[in-house]
């Protein structure tokens, strides 16, 4: 990574968190607690720039605008309204997943092999 790009993306996050600022106070909490748990929960491209987390901006800005609450938008389930944003990405579980099943098989066939 060239630290033009680093520069760029720092560019970027802070355009970005100056957006959640700008929110409404109860937008604001709920958005950090989504990212929170997109955090934790883990789609891969979440990490590469803030496509997802803009996207929930945009929503978020357009309710406020609409003057309606964020549980509106959101529904009272924030966890749920996060996981069917990301149901068709692949996340770190995912990919843990994956690898402990190879390591899984990997083992099982040795063993296997071994026997005969």
């Amino acid at each position: 990574m060239r630290i033009r790009d680093i520069i760029e993306g720092k560019k970027e996050w802070r355009a970005h968190v100056a957006r959640v600022k700008a929110l409404p106070q109860d937008y604001q909490i709920v958005y950090k607690e989504i990212q929170k748990y997109l955090f934790k929960v883990g789609p891969v491209e979440l990490t590469e720039g803030t496509g997802l987390l803009s996207g929930i901006i945009d929503l978020f800005e357009e309710g406020a605008a609409l003057g309606r609450g964020v549980l509106e938008v959101t529904g009272s389930d924030v966890a749920a309204f996060c996981d069917e944003l990301i149901k068709d990405s692949k996340t770190y579980a995912d990919i843990y997943q994956e690898s402990a099943n190879q390591e899984v098989n990997k083992a099982i066939k040795k063993a296997t092999d071994k026997t005969k």
